[in-house]
């Protein structure tokens, strides 16, 4: 019923710039927090920057000043721009979203994920 879509992935030399964008779409009622998260090869996955339905943002520490996070309640989008990047930043990241849908006669709520987009970033 509901679908997260990523775009904006890709290759970039450290210290440039990337912006990821997640559509959410379906029968949506209400989206709820939205965030980012990445996986490293070889490690866990992390997050890397939340927004609440009020526009309350949350980053990781190893991001804060280089990474922002906004959404657009109008087009259930969410993005992610990069900026400063670095070699560690390489990770698969993906979009999750919080969100309230309606399914024959009722409304359910639950966790989506997107299938992730990969940043590349060389030294």
């Amino acid at each position: 019923q509901v679908q997260l879509v990523e775009s904006g992935g890709g290759l970039v030399q450290a210290g440039g710039s990337l912006r990821l964008s997640c559509a959410a779409s379906g029968t949506i009622r209400r989206i709820n927090a939205m965030g980012w998260y990445r996986q490293a090869p070889g490690k866990p996955r992390e997050l890397v920057a939340t927004v609440t339905s009020g526009d309350n943002t949350n980053y990781a520490d190893s991001v804060k000043g280089r990474f922002t996070i906004s959404r657009d309640n109008a087009k259930n989008t969410v993005a992610l721009q990069m900026n400063s990047l670095k070699p560690e930043d390489t990770a698969v990241y993906s979009c999750n979203a919080d969100i309230t849908y309606f399914n024959r006669g009722y409304y359910y709520t639950a966790d989506y994920w997107g299938q992730g987009t990969q940043v590349t970033v060389s030294s």
